[in-house]
């Protein structure tokens, strides 16, 4: 849709989160708000919604517009329920990208929906097996670390983590302005003969391509920098995402246990805060907004369900520069 320079039109999913409707639509306001003339938000959801919240608190402002969508996917819905609800939410902003109404979608609703609507609506892009979830891991460079599979795909074959760490390659390359990035086979060892067989094989792969392999990383190595893309399976991948979510809680609890155990603790405390906060932020998603799905032909990205204002507001302006940057023709 958008080729000439104009306003990016995204579509954002105001439903079926666990948080309020409220809350999405308040990050979308943000967006459209700090991003302006160049972007048109398009707000999914129940009309009568909407505009109970907006009549309360805002008004509509001139880039941003509503899109009837009656009917929401549930966390517990099964996905396939997605393809049943032709005027859910999910279904809505796909299809509006689909019919060029809208560069972009972004959801924080049923991952699962999410995804087999976007492959059903959008399709996958030629020569892609299967598409794969990109996530965000922080590093002592400051520079994100790129994670992909982390949950499309639990069981993968060779040429799915080839393909993985292709399109990580070429999203670092575009999104990040990162020269030949650096592409890492997650492993339980760096020896090239360390992993399984799916792991022995799909090291040959990214041995014999153009891509700047630097052969196997481990766990460690996500977080130190050594690597700018890591390629893994869906199940694994997960798992790590999990677990880096625990880690700017289990800090917070750490820190205020230590600090409530003397008066010395909390003096050194104060002195500390700005770089306490700026650890937090560290490892919180809503830097980073959303995960996209990388491998379909558009643009789809998938938000935590409890996604804040600002976590809302960065996954739609993510949403705005992987249009920028036509990710999806570059793959």
């Amino acid at each position: 849709m958008n080729n000439d320079g104009s306003a990016i039109t995204v579509a954002l999913d105001v439903m079926g989160a666990d948080v309020s409707p409220e809350s999405i639509v308040g990050g979308g306001l943000l967006a459209a708000q700090e991003m302006g003339s160049n972007l048109h938000l398009v707000l999914v959801g129940k009309v009568e919604v909407i505009n109970d919240y907006l009549k309360k608190h805002h008004q509509l402002p001139e880039n941003v517009s509503i899109e009837n969508a009656p009917h929401a996917i549930a966390m517990s819905d099964a996905p396939t329920e997605v393809l049943k609800k032709k005027t859910s939410s999910i279904a809505v902003g796909l299809a509006m990208q689909k019919e060029n109404r809208a560069d972009a979608f972004v959801s924080p609703g049923n991952t699962g929906a999410v995804m087999a609507a976007s492959l059903l609506t959008l399709g996958r892009i030629e020569g892609v097996s299967r598409p794969a979830i990109v996530s965000f891991f922080p590093s002592v460079t400051g520079k994100p670390t790129l994670v992909l599979d982390v949950g499309a795909n639990v069981d993968c074959k060779p040429v799915h983590l080839y393909q993985f760490g292709l399109m990580g390659s070429i999203y670092a390359s575009l999104m990040y302005s990162r020269t030949s990035p650096r592409v890492g086979l997650l492993s339980i060892g760096e020896e090239r003969s360390k992993g399984n067989e799916t792991v022995l094989q799909t090291h040959e792969l990214f041995a014999n391509s153009d891509l700047n392999f630097i052969g196997n990383v481990e766990g460690r190595d996500i977080l130190n920098g050594k690597v700018d893309v890591v390629a893994t399976d869906g199940f694994v991948g997960n798992v790590l995402l999990k677990f880096a979510e625990s880690v700017e809680g289990f800090l917070t609890t750490s820190i205020k246990r230590q600090v409530q155990t003397n008066i010395f603790s909390r003096l050194g405390a104060g002195l500390l805060s700005p770089f306490l906060r700026r650890l937090r932020k560290t490892f919180d998603y809503a830097e980073y907004g959303g995960a996209p799905l990388l491998g379909v032909d558009g643009v789809s990205i998938i938000c935590h369900g409890s996604s804040s204002p600002r976590a809302i507001k960065n996954a739609v302006i993510a949403g705005m520069e992987m249009v920028r940057h036509r990710i999806a023709d570059n793959i």
